[in-house]
C-alpha cells in the first residue's frame, strides 16, 4: 500500500480547494441565470409599471396577455420547482394545465399574488441550488434521467424566453420605455 506523505496530502487539499471553487462558481452562475439581467431581462423590470389596465390586453395578432404569459411563467417554474425537489409532485397537463384560462387576471390580489408567488418560487430555485447538500449532477431518482443542474437551466431559459415574449407585448401596446 503507498505510503501517504504531507506532500499527496497537501495536493488532494489543493485539489479539493480547486473543486469546491469550481462547485461554487457554478452554484453562483446558476443563481445569477435564473436571476436575469445580463443578456436576459429580469422579472421585476418586465413587470415594473405595466397598467393595470392592459394586464388582460392582447396585442393584434398575437396569443398572449400579459397575464397569461405572468401565470404561465408561474405555473412552469412552480412544475420545474416541485418536479426538482418533491417525489409526489404531479404536473399539470400538457398544455391545458400551464397556462390560464382567462385572459385578464380576476383582480388586482390575483396578479400580486401570481408575482408573490413567482419570485417566491425562485428564490426556492435558487435556495436548492445554492444548497451544498444539493447534488447538480446526480439524477433525480423519480425523473427520467434529469439533474438539478438540467432543471435550473431549463428554468432559467423558460423564464427568458417568455419573459422576452412578455416584452414583446408590452411593446406592442405601448407600454414598454
Amino acid at each position: 500500500m503507498p505510503k501517504t506523505t504531507s506532500k499527496s496530502r497537501s495536493h488532494d487539499k489543493n485539489k479539493n480547494k480547486i473543486e469546491d471553487r469550481k462547485d461554487q462558481s457554478l452554484r453562483q452562475q446558476l443563481v445569477e441565470l435564473l436571476s436575469g439581467g445580463n443578456a436576459h431581462a429580469k422579472f421585476d423590470e418586465v413587470i415594473r409599471d405595466l397598467p393595470v389596465t392592459l394586464r388582460g390586453a392582447k396585442p393584434p395578432n398575437l396569443p398572449h396577455s400579459p397575464w397569461m404569459l405572468l401565470e404561465h411563467l408561474r405555473i412552469a417554474q412552480r412544475d420545474i420547482l416541485e418536479f426538482s425537489r418533491n417525489r409526489k409532485h404531479v404536473s399539470p397537463d400538457w398544455p391545458e394545465g400551464y397556462w390560464p384560462q382567462d385572459e385578464a387576471p380576476p383582480d388586482d390580489a390575483a396578479w400580486d399574488e401570481s408575482v408573490r408567488q413567482f419570485r417566491a418560487d425562485l428564490k426556492s430555485m435558487q435556495d436548492l441550488i445554492t444548497d451544498k447538500k444539493t447534488d447538480l449532477f446526480a439524477a433525480i431518482p423519480w425523473g427520467e434521467g434529469q439533474t438539478i443542474l438540467r432543471e435550473a437551466l431549463l428554468a432559467a431559459d423558460h423564464n427568458a424566453y417568455h419573459l422576452a415574449q412578455l416584452v414583446d407585448v408590452r411593446r406592442l401596446l405601448g407600454a414598454w420605455q
